[in-house]
């Protein structure tokens, strides 16, 4: 089969898992969208919003349609970095017994690892995980394990704040995207998540999804298949280190926000890290959309998502970060010239 036939193949794979999660998770469309551009872009994913919008049904419907080796994790105040590697208890027999935990249990075939509640873990379980998400490898009883196919996925409550811990800048940076996943405002869509039984009942829902859609053990192959098939143009290439370098001095292509002395405003602009990231999920964009080659709206789609948590404010102005990064990425792209 030539490279154009697979990729046509698993673009099918691609809208069919979007679709049935879609019927699992009505109304975050965008949401959906963006997960699955994580996926093929072999990226993680932070998920933040309110209490009880759907955060982990739609994260446990994707994980299921990917299929492979599953873990979840709950992030609780007294969970330490020990508990992610072994688990140890007293067996039948009264003697003790050290099991491999959730990140070492199933080896190279672990594909998902649902982090539930990311912010009441505390920074040194934190920390372990961010070492699992860059390089999808762990160390512990000796030896290295690795999960070459593992994506994280993980959600964040955004309204309670006793007994959280806001994660560090470098964690952050390691999720190709957070996605704020708000309340449906459509009155259809809401008269059907509260009078509708069929939605009151979450883990039926994720059993109709079908399960191990995508041949989980493959996604690395395929991610890299799309990135080498979709090309760039100069203009682009340009256009996009234009976005980057306002990221960094957004004054210099008169970006302005009210009432902020933006000569103040920037800690530090997005990363190479970061603009890679962009690029990749651009790429998957274009690849979904049937094209082998970007337009600026590819870019557009995914820039808040990428560039937002990457910004890094100073001090007097990191506290308003849920209004003031927003708006900054919308004035970037309103005023960086778009080819």
């Amino acid at each position: 089969m030539s490279s154009a036939e697979q990729l046509q193949d698993w673009r099918s794979i691609a809208q069919r898992v979007e679709a049935e999660v879609a019927r699992a998770v009505i109304g975050q469309p965008q949401t959906i969208r963006l997960i699955n551009v994580a996926t093929f872009a072999r990226g993680h994913v932070l998920l933040e919003g309110d209490v009880g919008v759907g955060k982990t049904t739609v994260l446990r419907a994707f994980s299921r349609a990917i299929g492979g080796d599953f873990e979840r994790v709950e992030g609780t105040v007294d969970l330490m970095p020990g508990d992610l590697i072994y688990h140890t208890y007293v067996d039948a027999d009264g003697k003790p017994r050290i099991d491999p935990g959730p990140l070492l249990r199933h080896g190279e075939g672990l594909t998902t690892f649902f982090f539930n509640e990311i912010n009441r873990a505390r920074p040194q379980v934190q920390s372990l995980l961010l070492r699992a998400m860059a390089e999808r490898t762990v160390s512990a009883f000796n030896r290295e394990y690795r999960f070459p196919h593992m994506t994280v996925f993980a959600d964040r409550n955004k309204v309670e704040k006793e007994e959280t811990f806001e994660l560090a800048s470098a964690a952050r940076d390691r999720f190709m995207f957070e996605l704020n996943m708000s309340k449906p405002t459509d009155r259809g869509i809401r008269r059907a998540l509260v009078f509708d039984t069929a939605f009151h009942d979450a883990d039926r829902l994720i059993e109709q999804v079908p399960a191990a859609l995508l041949p989980a053990d493959r996604l690395n192959e395929i991610g890299a298949l799309i990135q080498a098939s979709v090309r760039s143009s100069e203009t682009i290439e340009r256009y996009v280190l234009d976005l980057w370098e306002a990221s960094e001095d957004p004054l210099r292509f008169g970006v302005h926000l009210e009432g902020v002395d933006m000569k103040r405003l920037i800690l530090a602009g997005a990363s190479p890290r970061g603009m890679s990231a962009l690029m990749r999920a651009a790429r998957v964009v274009a690849w979904l959309a049937g094209r082998d080659h970007l337009l600026p709206d590819d870019v557009h789609a995914v820039l808040p998502s990428v560039l937002g948590h990457r910004v890094f404010f100073t001090p007097i102005y990191e506290l308003r970060r849920a209004e003031l990064a927003p708006a900054l990425v919308e004035k970037i792209m309103d005023r960086v010239a778009a080819p």
